[in-house]
């Protein structure tokens, strides 16, 4: 059975791999200390454009979400969020174990734009309920879609007007950065947000995101947050290495564009084969809307999530691609779901 669930069922690529096989027996400092993680900070800086912003190394997206809100948050501060957003629904109440209340708003398409924020703002006005702080997105969001250059600075200005700060979960950002239409750099995002992170373990590393700190008044004391939140890896080197691995050349950007070429094969049979989709997704995650009798009949052989059911006869599946995804899968998958249709009429 071939899985389509997510883009980490494998393990890392070969060349980060190799990296850290032949770093193996060399001693070196501990809890981000070491060289790697140092070089590999002073390249994400040069990739970024930006000298004076904070980078920290983490092993995985929800624990940097948890650890990065709960610093930047007084007790009494929220977080605002879409109602499909990965903190609300997919990391067991992560954000608000820490003491600091999620308001979901209700969107279309995933995305959050500025009279979504005003709402929240005009609906919270005292000191008897909590006050909206922080303005948490994901690009790409959780339903594949992305944010587009004015939507972000649409944002960024709003929070700025109105003193909320602007963070981005970047889990998959190398796939919206890579995706056709796209029109932002990952310098963008540290002139337009407070902080943002970049996601390894989705493209290519075995595990690692990497925090950037972008609002000075954020960056104080945000190590001993970290080891107060079990985030400082002893072994901090094995983020380094990768992440180093990840940047000195494009293979970040290679690996992300191999994962959406794979989509755009698949999205392309999909449509050819008459179907629709829930959402416009040019990243690597596609919500095709498929009969119920058909999924039955693919779920013999690949793994997915359904992800939402449309009415008696009809649901919504997830497919995602991955940096290690092989065109032939996306032909089988393809040649099985004709079949499976035959068969169904």
């Amino acid at each position: 059975m071939y899985s389509f669930k997510n883009d980490y069922s494998e393990g890392a690529h070969s060349r980060i791999l190799d990296a850290l096989y032949e770093s193996n027996f060399e001693q070196d400092e501990g809890y981000g200390e070491d060289i790697y993680t140092k070089k590999a900070i002073k390249l994400l800086k040069e990739r970024i454009g930006r000298e004076d912003v904070d980078i920290h190394l983490f092993t995985g997206g929800t624990q940097t979400n948890l650890t990065a809100l709960s610093a930047f948050l007084r007790p009494h501060e929220a977080v605002i969020a879409a109602n499909t957003g990965h903190i609300l629904v997919h990391e067991t109440g992560a954000i608000e174990a820490t003491g600091h209340k999620i308001i979901p708003v209700e969107v279309e398409d995933g995305k959050l734009k500025p009279f979504h924020l005003k709402s929240v703002l005009e609906a919270h006005t005292d000191e008897h309920m909590v006050k909206p702080r922080l303005v948490y997105i994901s690009n790409p969001t959780e339903l594949g879609s992305i944010y587009y250059k004015e939507e972000l600075k649409a944002l960024s200005q709003f929070c700025r007007d109105n003193k909320l700060l602007l963070y981005v979960d970047g889990a998959r950002l190398g796939s919206a950065l890579c995706s056709k239409g796209n029109d932002l750099a990952l310098a963008d995002f540290a002139v337009l947000t407070d902080a943002f992170y970049i996601g390894g373990t989705k493209n290519g590393a075995l595990f690692g995101e990497a925090l950037v700190i972008c609002q000075d008044s954020l960056k104080e004391d945000f190590r001993f947050h970290m080891k107060q939140k079990g985030a400082l890896l002893a072994k901090g080197r094995l983020l380094g290495i990768q992440f180093f691995e990840l940047f000195k050349d494009n293979l970040y950007f290679d690996l992300a564009k191999h994962a959406n070429r794979m989509a755009d094969l698949l999205r392309d049979g999909i449509k050819r084969a008459g179907f629709n989709f829930l959402t416009d997704s040019p990243s690597n995650q596609l919500f095709p809307i498929l009969p119920n009798s058909l999924i039955a009949k693919l779920e013999e052989k690949y793994a997915f999530y359904v992800w939402s059911r449309i009415d008696t006869n009809n649901s919504v599946i997830r497919l995602v691609t991955s940096w290690a995804t092989k065109e032939e899968q996306i032909a089988a998958f393809l040649e099985d779901m004709k079949m499976a249709l035959i068969s169904c009429l």
